[in-house]
């Protein structure tokens, strides 16, 4: 498989449409040295299902592993850290991976309680996990989806799991784009099979899945990316991380000369653009500064449950949240972050049935209090 290249399947058969995939990228000769350390990075943000658009369906890894142990290699590690707020441990669990892992004989590390080094990442010194080092060629199996923030993620984002807690926490203070951008530069991904059965195109914690029943693999990250970006009818240009990483020497965005090559046509109506995405619209509710991915990710489903109900257009006050906002006062905020706020829901994070409900309140005893 070149470096130009994609390649994109549809199905609905994910075991088929996975052995396939490797099949045609020739995967076993890409990886050479059957003594070679495999490392597999699914998306596991949280303890949520496959199906519920957030996490890399279980059987593409699955299958994947019976491939690789089918061409001899052995040495197999699925590295994981879900964002901060969720335990990975569950994570595992709940998705399958820690029953895939005891039935494959395969490592799983959960790189929240893995040690760290410091690397200079083109400029920006970065803290990475350990159990990166003990890898020599590295598998990204992510979701690609939407992202409260980032407007979309899958390959380079998906590197943010492998950095610890305390990290992640800096990356949100350091704008997200750049560390993630920078971080590419010292993680290399040998290769990347992409989970987009049924990814969220809003929420990056899924609840609302798009079922387009499509995998694609590549060995470019920053293509892959915009590739995505194609699928999810955004441009590049509005996931800055992507050029970012480009101008560092991570990859190419240049789809007008990429090799893309479709193994089948998906079925009629299996929504291959997604309805305008409603994230940009619930965001105009909240302040955040430097807020960390979950605790903004629970807010906006939270936001979107009170809009259904018809009583976001009531809320009209900011919700403040974010690392920023440490020390400071204000009228409404979510998170420990915000804990000096007149009226605040701590936690950290908040999860979003406890936001939901914390703002309802504030909303209705607001309009009793008018009334």
């Amino acid at each position: 498989m070149n470096r130009n290249e994609i390649i994109v399947i549809h199905g609905e058969d994910i075991v088929a449409m996975t052995r396939r995939l490797l099949k045609e990228a020739d995967l076993a000769s890409m990886i050479g040295e059957q003594r070679k350390r495999i490392g597999i990075k699914p998306n596991l943000v949280g303890a949520y299902p496959a199906e519920d658009g957030a996490t890399t369906h279980p059987a593409i890894v699955e299958e994947l592993i019976r491939y690789l142990q089918e061409n001899g290699f052995r040495d197999i590690t699925i590295l994981e850290g879900s964002w901060v707020g969720d335990r990975t441990e569950d994570a595992f669990e709940v998705c399958g991976y820690t029953a895939l892992a005891k039935a494959y004989d395969v490592r799983l590390v959960d790189t929240q309680k893995d040690t760290a080094h410091e690397e200079d990442c083109e400029g920006i010194k970065l803290w990475i996990c350990d159990s990166v080092r003990s890898i020599d060629f590295l598998i990204n199996v992510p979701v690609l989806k939407g992202h409260c923030q980032t407007r979309m993620t899958c390959a380079l984002k998906n590197m943010k799991g492998l950095i610890p807690n305390k990290e992640k926490r800096r990356f949100h203070t350091m704008g997200l784009h750049k560390p993630i951008a920078h971080l590419n530069t010292r993680i290399r991904q040998d290769f990347i099979l992409v989970d987009s059965i049924c990814g969220d195109w809003d929420f990056e914690d899924g609840g609302n899945p798009v079922v387009t029943n499509r995998m694609y693999a590549a060995k470019d990250p920053v293509l892959c990316d915009a590739f995505g970006c194609r699928l999810l009818s955004r441009e590049v240009s509005e996931v800055p991380y992507i050029g970012m990483a480009e101008a560092l020497g991570a990859g190419s965005a240049d789809l007008a000369h990429a090799d893309i090559r479709y193994l089948n046509a998906p079925k009629s109506g299996t929504g291959e653009a997604p309805a305008a995405s409603r994230v940009l619209r619930l965001a105009e509710k909240a302040e955040e500064i430097d807020s960390c991915s979950a605790c903004y990710g629970y807010l906006i489903p939270a936001l979107d449950m009170l809009d259904r109900e018809g009583l976001l257009d009531q809320l009209d006050e900011k919700v403040c949240l974010g690392q920023g906002y440490r020390g400071l006062t204000g009228t409404l905020g979510i998170g420990t972050c915000t804990r000096e706020f007149s009226c605040n829901l701590l936690g950290c994070p908040p999860v979003e049935s406890e936001i939901y409900e914390f703002l309802k309140d504030y909303i209705l005893k607001k309009k009793k209090d008018e009334t």
